[in-house]
């Protein structure tokens, strides 16, 4: 499915499209790529979009899995509406924000999930533990870390949770900007992004 803002197929909508908020997270476009790719998707997958920030994600996997379902949990009011506004800026229909913190709230979404894209929050071990218990047999689940103290927890995580196939990739991106009268590169933050499966 496409829309009119992005009239086409593939992914990797570029970030200006997007509505932002100052302060709020936005997961750039390459490691977008990144996150996409490593979740698998299904033409009918339900996925829970934890930690949805700017709707980023939830946007280009409605996008991608038109007779998909996703789940965007974002804890934050403004930030919520500010997922909804970006899916109907791109005209998508299958995602339903749900307002609530993470890992409290899980409990109350409507479906479990087959995938969950998980980035950030204040107990992101926890999180990964309450999703695991969710997850569908079979299930993926991508999460990304910004920094050492969340490569660990999630790894941690990961293991304590006998997850399969686990894989971690750390991206390294750089964009060509102008500055003055000069094109250089500049580097987008470095995100690890680890992925597991639940084969049971």
């Amino acid at each position: 499915m496409s829309s009119q803002l992005w009239p086409y197929i593939t992914p990797g909508i570029p970030d200006d499209l997007f509505e932002q908020l100052p302060g709020i997270p936005l997961s750039k476009r390459e490691v977008r790529l990144l996150l996409i790719s490593a979740l698998r998707l299904q033409p009918d997958s339900l996925l829970w979009d934890i930690g949805a920030g700017t709707g980023t994600i939830s946007v280009e996997t409605g996008l991608l899995c038109p007779k998909g379902q996703i789940i965007a949990v974002e804890r934050d009011e403004e930030v919520a509406n500010l997922i909804r506004r970006n899916c109907a800026r791109f005209g998508v229909h299958n995602v339903q924000v749900i307002e609530g913190s993470a890992p409290e709230c899980l409990k109350n979404l409507p479906q479990p999930p087959q995938r969950v894209c998980l980035e950030g929050g204040r107990q992101l071990k926890d999180i990964l533990k309450e999703v695991w218990r969710y997850l569908q047999p079979s299930g993926r689940v991508v999460a990304t870390a910004s920094n050492l103290e969340s490569l660990y927890a999630l790894s941690e995580g990961f293991a304590e949770l006998h997850a399969r196939n686990i894989e971690v990739v750390q991206s390294a991106v750089n964009r060509l900007e102008t500055r003055g009268n000069h094109q250089t590169f500049a580097a987008v933050n470095p995100i690890f992004i680890l992925s597991g499966e639940k084969l049971d």
